[in-house]
């Protein structure tokens, strides 16, 4: 008796632990997918399968067909649909990005938003059109590959020398993912939100629109009057302060970011300002 109550307590923790790596796969994939396109395909999805079971419930026999047709083919569908996802995710779980994202200190973080603070001022006070973006939990990969690969440490210097005009570099975006730059001279969705401002142009209208597939931070910097303005969640705010923008970044790239809200009170009190 007492093996077999053994061998059930076992089988419990066994199915315990296997639901536990389930669940947090899961999460991290959810994760992954979060702030992309690729959320409103799973809901697609969703509404399918609820399709499927009422018409099984019901047994509506021409609809179950129609759904058990499509879901025979869907598979190839799902791996042709969610291939840049699926293709982030192997690419994190092979930098061992997958099971846990080590954040920059605070030290190292203020260094590098420091290092970013003085280039842009730089770039404002002689009118040299700039765009960087900050990746956060949403992957840029996609965004990074269509640009030129660096992998550079963070330097003032650096950030200024690539968005000198006429040079191969300054045409673009630079993503920064953590402490380095990724890629530059990248090409990045634009936004297609018809209430944005017209005096925007397509460095401005780049912002927004991958703020909008991702959960970016984008900083840029006006070729035409020199202001420096920031993008968040399909949201712009022109001609930020110093003071203010330092704050945002030390609070939207800081390790306990994911932990806030999305909509803070900072866009509340610039909402005048918004798309403007």
């Amino acid at each position: 008796m007492s093996y077999f109550t053994d061998l059930t307590w076992k089988d419990s923790i066994k199915d315990i632990v296997d639901i536990l790596i389930v669940s947090y796969i899961i999460y991290k994939v959810l994760n992954m997918v979060r702030g992309t396109r690729a959320i409103q395909l799973l809901k697609g999805i969703l509404v399918l399968v609820l399709i499927w079971a009422v018409s099984t419930i019901l047994d509506l026999y021409t609809l179950k067909w129609l759904m058990n047709q499509m879901f025979t083919f869907g598979v190839l569908a799902v791996f042709i649909i969610f291939q840049p996802e699926l293709r982030r995710g192997l690419e994190q779980l092979g930098r061992g990005r997958f099971f846990g994202r080590a954040g920059e200190s605070d030290e190292e973080l203020s260094k590098l938003i420091g290092e970013v603070i003085k280039a842009v001022n730089y770039l404002s006070h002689r009118k040299i059109g700039a765009l960087i973006v900050f990746e956060r939990e949403t992957g840029l990969n996609e965004y990074t590959e269509s640009g030129i690969a660096m992998r550079s440490l963070v330097s003032s210097e650096l950030l200024i020398n690539i968005f000198i005009p006429n040079t191969p570099l300054h045409d673009g975006a630079l993503i920064m993912q953590g402490n380095q730059i990724a890629a530059a001279a990248c090409y990045l969705p634009l936004s297609e939100n018809p209430f944005i401002s017209k005096e925007l142009g397509t460095r401005h209208r780049a912002a927004i629109g991958i703020s909008e597939v991702a959960d970016s931070v984008s900083v840029i910097v006006s070729e035409e009057t020199g202001q420096i303005s920031l993008a968040i969640n399909g949201q712009i705010v022109r001609d930020i302060k110093e003071e203010s923008m330092i704050s945002k970044l030390h609070q939207e790239l800081s390790v306990s970011s994911s932990l806030k809200e999305k909509g803070s009170t900072f866009w509340k009190r610039k909402g005048d300002k918004n798309h403007g």
